[in-house]
């Protein structure tokens, strides 16, 4: 392996554990109802997300590139209910889906570790003849789909409780009390009415 293909993934893999790490921080702390509730009209939910990353992690990282995990995903399974990786079950609990979630990390990153970037695989539920992805590839999709949803999440738990941040020691939000927030706030409702 090139010098270039150990920095690159270092590069990648460094983006997608601050994503992963950010997007379990965001359930830290709350009741079970406030990590399953639905958020927004089309259901987004905490712990749904963190559901549907390990999914996405366990597919395009494991069964792609001939890996499969072993984990079984009903969600996922021929006839399942469509949409059932983006919420947890009642009998799916906040251990399980970050515990898979955590095996999903684990697994991916052996994927990683063991194939050059350039291995070629074949994304199972895409369509034949368009299935072929490198590694590169796939671990670009992971890294950006994760993100997404870590911002998904910030936004969640912003309306949840007020909680902001990217990372417990990187907020990536000026500092503010409640009353420069609310200030900031007016201000922007102000410009919006305006233009």
């Amino acid at each position: 392996m090139t010098i270039t293909q150990d920095a690159d993934k270092a590069d990648l893999l460094r983006y997608l554990r601050d994503a992963r790490e950010a997007l379990l921080w965001k359930l830290d702390g709350l009741p079970e109802y406030d990590v399953r509730r639905p958020m927004t009209p089309t259901g987004t939910n905490l712990l749904g997300l963190v559901k549907h990353a390990a999914t996405v992690e366990l597919g395009y990282l494991g069964d792609t590139f001939g890996r499969p995990s072993g984990e079984p995903l009903p969600w996922v399974a021929e006839g399942a209910e469509a949409n059932a990786d983006m919420w947890a079950a009642a009998d799916e609990s906040r251990a399980f889906v970050t515990g898979l979630y955590r095996r999903a990390w684990a697994h991916a990153d052996a994927t990683v570790a063991a194939l050059p970037l350039d291995t070629v695989g074949r994304v199972p539920w895409w369509p034949r003849g368009r299935d072929e992805v490198t590694l590169r590839h796939a671990l670009v999709r992971v890294v950006a789909d994760t993100q997404r949803h870590a911002g998904h999440a910030d936004i969640l738990r912003e309306l949840i409780d007020g909680s902001v941040g990217m990372l417990p020691a990187n907020a990536g939000v000026p500092d503010g009390d409640t009353a420069w927030w609310e200030r900031y706030r007016e201000r922007l409702e102000r410009t919006a009415r305006e233009a």
